[in-house]
């Protein structure tokens, strides 16, 4: 079993290329993770996620937890054999789910006690129950326990609930057993104070983790203030070790936040998209429910390969979701995890080229 590493490839200004080496393969930087946070990548088998170029997808505690439960994944042979997915996986530790998701939260040194929003039933998260979970779970990338601060939060506000996140980081890596090829990521969090940014990354750094999130971003903040954020937090992280933005986000986002450092993301957009009948294009968003397109022969996207654009045309997908029928969200589905794919390997080429800069389209080449 390789050791859980980072390498950096090739670095154009502050954007890099690389590779980290995890116990189920290799992920190549920068990287944007499909999200199956239940056991499942919405609408896609798990060799159609593959195929459109991911290395790794995204799990989460908080939803295995509830349902079918830790204990049974790791009965079946842990996340990998219970949904067919032999690369990589990530957790989430489930505190932004405990956030928006769970009622009746209660928020102590201990942990967080919430009601379930599936049946209400009283439940308890700490880092060490969330650490044990995602050990169960086995994955090969595990997420410290935080607490996803509110926005918008007051200076104090914001200052305690880091605090308390860095008080749990330090008993989640208490909690991890170390083995090769599985890591554990902090999470940076500080709200839009980049006093509180500095002290959490200072933090994080003194416990010591394999990997560093930037957390509480991508809240409601806006693009501008999200990247003034990164300006101050990614040049305080350790420059061997991969740097996750986590829930980011829409194509120009990942852009930005890759030229300012960042190697990996993950975010429901291009999966709730094509759900709800949005496709990205190299003509830009396409809103494929319209009238416009119910005649139209022309393929969704005619620089993409992937077999929605290949094989169907638009009226046939704008039909799709007129009448309601399945196979239209998952081929919008495919197409944009496709898109995104093809975004971060144009990222990768043009660093590996030397040639990244603004204005670098937020679409692929």
């Amino acid at each position: 079993m390789p050791p859980f590493s980072f390498h950096v490839h090739t670095q154009c200004g502050q954007a890099r290329t690389g590779l980290i080496t995890t116990a189920h393969g290799v992920i190549k930087t920068p990287a944007f993770m499909p999200v199956g946070t239940a056991g499942t990548v919405k609408g896609m088998l798990p060799e159609q996620v593959r195929a459109t170029g991911a290395d790794i997808i995204l799990g989460n505690t908080y939803h295995l937890m509830l349902r079918p439960g830790a204990e049974v994944v790791a009965k079946l042979g842990g996340l990998h054999k219970f949904m067919q997915w032999d690369g990589p996986i990530l957790t989430d530790s489930g505190g932004f789910q405990v956030m928006s998701l769970a009622k009746l939260r209660t928020i102590t040194e201990s942990g967080v006690t919430f009601q379930s929003h599936l049946d209400g039933n009283t439940i308890e998260l700490t880092p060490e129950r969330s650490i044990e979970i995602q050990h169960l779970l086995g994955a090969d990338i595990t997420m410290a326990f935080d607490e996803c601060t509110p926005y918008p939060a007051t200076e104090q506000q914001t200052a305690e609930s880091m605090r308390l996140s860095m008080r749990w980081a330090q008993r989640s890596k208490k909690a991890f057993t170390p083995r090769e090829g599985y890591g554990l990521f902090g999470i940076v969090q500080g709200g839009m104070y980049k006093d509180l940014r500095a002290e959490s990354a200072k933090a994080l750094q003194k416990i010591g983790f394999d990997g560093y999130a930037i957390g509480g971003l991508a809240v409601g903040e806006g693009q501008e203030v999200m990247f003034d954020m990164l300006d101050v937090t990614v040049p305080l992280l350790p420059t061997d070790k991969p740097r996750y933005l986590m829930g980011v986000g829409k194509p120009d986002d990942i852009v930005g936040a890759v030229m300012r450092g960042v190697d990996m993301f993950d975010c429901v957009i291009p999966t709730r998209a094509g759900r709800f009948g949005r496709a990205y294009t190299q003509e830009g968003e396409v809103n494929i429910k319209n009238a416009c397109h119910a005649e139209d022969a022309a393929a969704l996207d005619a620089t993409c390969s992937c077999p929605c654009c290949s094989r169907f045309s638009r009226a046939y997908l704008h039909h799709l979701f007129k009448a309601d029928e399945m196979l239209g969200p998952m081929l919008l589905t495919m197409h944009n995890l496709h898109y995104y794919q093809r975004l971060m390997a144009s990222l990768r080429a043009a660093i590996d080229a030397g040639n990244l800069s603004l204005p670098f389209p937020a679409k692929p080449r």
